[in-house]
């Protein structure tokens, strides 16, 4: 289930035939989840709630061609590893993975192996993108449970079709706007006559206040108080606890226009704007952390086996001009929106340790308050 299956349309553009970050060429998607165990914590035995999210951008069967990159960070309480050298290169040189906070060593490393797997007779070198959320309320964190075969499997079953969403993978012990969140995706293709160039996002979602929350403008978050929808914050019984809508979010852009690192780091700072019109306000614990890569200029991969590869000579890259990227600007804003609503909409409830219930945000109700807005 998704926002537009319940007859809500976020913001003017147009969506890609899957409304997900796959449909920029060559993107694929992949999820581990990990699901067991039910009531007290039991430090490394679970209750287990939480996965491995990978998205790779030139398919997980290409590792070789890097892409053009730019990041952009709204507030820094979280972690995506190896922004230092995409920052200093512009350059994206791995698939991106998404889980927990406590276990971004153990996916990074099993980037790093895998990397080495495919290439065993190069001197490989490696810098992966690695991001987290926190999933403590619900899920085991300290347990661990999130291990190398996990990361291989995501990869394994990555895929350039639809995109699982909500309580999946890297999502599945999330938690956004007080209601189950998760793994969200959508995109946006431009009109010919700028490009038709498509845009892609996915987020995994974990932040936010329950008032703040909007949906296409509308005060869904006032109207679904927690005396109505519990909020998961209010059953934590160790103190202290988190406090309401504590968290964060991972935004990851795609995009096939030949765009230049500077240009991609101009695309990832417009995410915060849609996270802005959800009801987002990067607050003091948030980790909201954004990338964004561009497929559009083909790149030597630098690995020794091409005819000229990187810094051994040159090459010519294209980039957009101004009407474009402000269309582009438009799609990542839209796209991450709606993505984050779709995350809302497909998480189902979710019992997590202690018996702590982060409730999917209601249908029915969603649906009554939107219409009665004019939506």
């Amino acid at each position: 289930m998704r926002a537009r299956d319940l007859g809500i349309t976020i913001g003017r553009g147009t969506p890609g035939p899957l409304n997900a970050i796959t449909d920029v060429a060559g993107v694929t998607v992949g999820h581990t989840t990990l699901i067991s165990g039910e009531g007290p914590l039991v430090i490394g035995e679970g209750p287990v709630r939480t996965g491995v999210t990978v998205i790779c951008p030139r398919g997980s069967a290409d590792w070789r061609e890097p892409v053009f990159a730019g990041c952009h960070r709204l507030n820094g309480n979280g972690e995506l590893t190896g922004l230092e050298w995409v920052r200093e290169s512009g350059l994206l040189t791995t698939p991106i993975a998404i889980t927990n906070t406590h276990s971004v060593g153990i996916v990074r490393d099993a980037l790093v192996a895998a990397s080495v797997r495919r290439d065993p007779h190069e001197p490989a070198w490696s810098l992966p993108v690695v991001g987290e959320t926190y999933d403590g309320t619900l899920n085991d964190i300290n347990g661990f449970h999130v291990q190398a075969e996990h990361l291989h499997e995501a990869l394994a079953r990555a895929s350039d079709g639809p995109v699982a969403e909500g309580s999946v993978g890297g999502g599945t012990g999330m938690i956004c706007h007080e209601f189950k969140g998760g793994i969200g995706t959508a995109s946006r293709v431009l009109d010919a006559d700028v490009g038709g160039f498509a845009v892609g996002v996915l987020v995994q979602a974990n932040y936010g206040k329950r008032p703040w929350l909007r949906v296409d403008g509308v005060r869904v978050g006032e109207a679904i108080p927690v005396s109505e929808v519990p909020s998961p914050s209010d059953q934590v019984a160790a103190r202290p606890s988190p406090p309401p809508g504590s968290g964060s979010i991972i935004v990851v852009v795609a995009t096939d226009a030949p765009l230049l690192p500077h240009q991609c780091e101009r695309l990832a700072q417009r995410a915060g704007l849609g996270i802005a019109r959800v009801g987002g306000t990067g607050g003091h614990t948030s980790g909201d952390l954004f990338i964004a890569f561009a497929t559009g200029n083909r790149l030597p991969s630098g690995t020794g086996v091409d005819d000229d590869p990187v810094g051994r000579g040159t090459y010519e890259v294209r980039a957009v001009g101004d009407i474009v990227i402000d269309r582009l600007f438009d799609a990542v804003i839209e796209s991450t929106e709606e993505a984050i609503v779709n995350a809302l909409v497909a998480a189902e409830t979710v019992v997590g340790r202690d018996g702590i219930t982060a409730h999917a945000l209601p249908h029915d109700r969603l649906r009554q308050i939107m219409a009665a807005h004019g939506r």
